[in-house]
């Protein structure tokens, strides 16, 4: 019964014997299909044949060229097993897409949005439990996590942000002074950057590049660590994933953000200075000296509260995406890019409550 397939071609004539099974065929395939191919219209004689499955019928097919031979001596139980094959399609068709609707796809969204909020209220309440259990056991804070978060999104991201805030201040310093020069109100330049920078575009600037930086390397870290079964370890070696791998990320960007959001607002004055230089012939001693006249010291402390919690909103969202990414590599490329849209929207977000919230606080009142 287990016999190896034979092939034997005669004049006009092929005739196969022994078991016709994938098993048995694995050893001799490439030799089979050689001596299957361009047999013609010939008799086959499967007489012979003791066992034939689906691999094997699926064989005899294809060489047949998807159509029954003219004389074919097969048992009855062997040649229903290639009536099966032979009605089998020769490729399924795709399923025809679904018809849009708008109440579905509102729907669908709005549990997807609920979901991702129910997983951040609960990945919250879990830090919290954290911090109180850290409370009453401080010798287990992780250190070295936090520390080493704090210098990968708070020291490594010095360089890129004084970039893009320098060029930024010059090009609001810039446009700025061309609209005031029109009406002779060079000197409000140092309210408008002041007011402008340490408090909007400063916080808002550095939480966008550090959504994108930090928060999409944290996700991805976490993914890779869910696609390595790395967090499962941790799980099985009983160590808490959110003690060793999410609090320290959250309190590291945290704590690192106002000190970015400040080192970002000083450059960025720095730039503006230097174009009202250029162009309105206004000294460094004569800005700096006014700003702190023009722009009251609230607007820093708002700044560097924005900027508090524009860190702990971002590393949050990003820890959430990274800890739901699926163990593939097409859901951790997803993840991280619904990580950085989430953080970049929710900081926008947060900013506009932030302004209706301090809008008397800090401005003039005319």
């Amino acid at each position: 019964m287990n016999t190896p397939p034979r092939l034997l071609v005669e004049p006009g004539r092929i005739v196969l014997g022994g078991a016709w099974t994938l098993a048995a065929m694995l050893p001799e395939l490439s030799a089979l299909q050689r001596g299957l191919a361009g047999a013609g219209n010939v008799a086959w004689d499967l007489s012979g044949v003791s066992r034939l499955d689906s691999a094997g019928a699926v064989l005899l097919w294809r060489s047949w060229g998807g159509a029954w031979p003219a004389r074919l001596e097969i048992s009855d139980l062997h040649r229903r097993v290639v009536e099966r094959v032979a009605a089998l399609p020769r490729a399924i068709p795709a399923p025809e897409p679904a018809p849009f609707r708008l109440p579905e796809f509102l729907g669908a969204l709005a549990i997807r949005a609920g979901n991702n909020l129910y997983g951040m209220i609960a990945l919250f309440g879990q830090l919290l439990f954290d911090l109180a259990y850290l409370a009453r056991h401080p010798g287990e804070f992780p250190r070295r996590e936090f520390t080493a978060n704090l210098y990968k999104a708070g020291s490594q991201a010095l360089a890129v942000t004084a970039l893009v805030g320098f060029l930024i201040g010059i090009t609001i310093s810039y446009l700025s002074a061309l609209q005031l020069k029109s009406f002779g109100a060079d000197l409000f330049i140092v309210n408008i950057l002041g007011i402008a920078i340490i408090r909007e575009l400063g916080p808002v600037l550095v939480a966008v590049l550090v959504a994108g930086r930090s928060g999409s390397a944290m996700t991805a870290q976490i993914g890779v660590m869910r696609v390595t079964e790395e967090i499962d370890a941790l799980s099985t070696m009983g160590i808490s994933r959110s003690l060793r791998v999410v609090l320290p990320k959250i309190l590291g960007l945290t704590v690192a953000m106002p000190l970015i959001v400040l080192w970002t607002s000083a450059v960025a004055l720095l730039g503006g200075m230097l174009a009202a230089l250029l162009q309105l012939d206004l000294s460094f001693a004569y800005f700096i000296d006014n700003l702190p006249r023009a722009v009251p010291v609230a607007n820093l402390y708002i700044g560097l509260g924005k900027g508090v919690v524009f860190g702990f909103v971002v590393a949050l969202v990003a820890c959430h995406f990274g800890l739901r990414v699926k163990p593939n590599t097409e859901s951790l490329a997803a993840s991280t890019t619904r990580a950085v849209v989430t953080a970049i929207t929710a900081v926008i977000l947060f900013d506009a409550i932030f302004a209706v919230a301090t809008r008397n606080v800090g401005l003039p009142v005319l």
